[in-house]
């Protein structure tokens, strides 16, 4: 399988493992698993055809790390980013002092005065170093790096939680604990 086809059917997986199941007529359970057997003979019905050795490959060499399998590689999943209602079933943890968030500088004045919020995913998304916010930053335009007042947050009593992938998820970041 070529990076190309790797790069592709990552991005359709994404799409129907976070976003779209419907789309190729898959369900996933209340925790954002789907069947694995299903998956990949679902997505040959949309011109996405892998076997499940090149799932595997996708799963462990996914720059983001963005799905995980299961103890039996049955059933895999988004491991966030979902913008359909799904319970990742994550117990809070408690965070570093500092967070980051990358953003494009566009959203600046918008952040300043509203925070951060969800949008329409189920959290939002906070990396542990400034390299990880600077590359989701510049996914989006110009990059900006905000620093996020994460261990104050915390003993405000605000959730956090950390996906598979080390990501941190929060419901929404008031404009106190945010600095440039």
């Amino acid at each position: 399988m070529t990076e190309q086809d790797k790069k592709r059917i990552g991005k359709f997986l994404s799409l129907v493992l976070r976003h779209d199941p419907e789309k190729i007529g898959i369900e996933l359970d209340e925790n954002g698993w789907a069947n694995v057997k299903e998956l990949i003979e679902k997505c040959k019905k949309h011109r996405y055809h892998f076997l499940m050795e090149d799932l595997i490959e996708i799963v462990e060499t996914n720059d983001k790390q963005r799905y995980s399998f299961n103890e039996k590689r049955n059933k895999i999943r988004a491991n966030q980013g979902h913008s359909i209602d799904i319970d990742l079933a994550l117990s809070p943890v408690e965070p570093p002092e500092f967070l980051y968030h990358g953003t494009a500088t566009r959203f600046l004045s918008s952040i300043m005065k509203q925070g951060i919020v969800k949008g329409n995913r189920q959290h939002v998304h906070l990396s542990n170093d400034k390299e990880t916010a600077t590359k989701v930053g510049s996914r989006h335009g110009k990059p900006a790096i905000l620093i996020i007042m994460a261990g104050k947050m915390h003993k405000d009593g605000i959730l956090f939680y950390q996906s598979d992938n080390g990501v941190w998820l929060t419901d929404y970041v008031d404009v106190k604990y945010i600095s440039e």
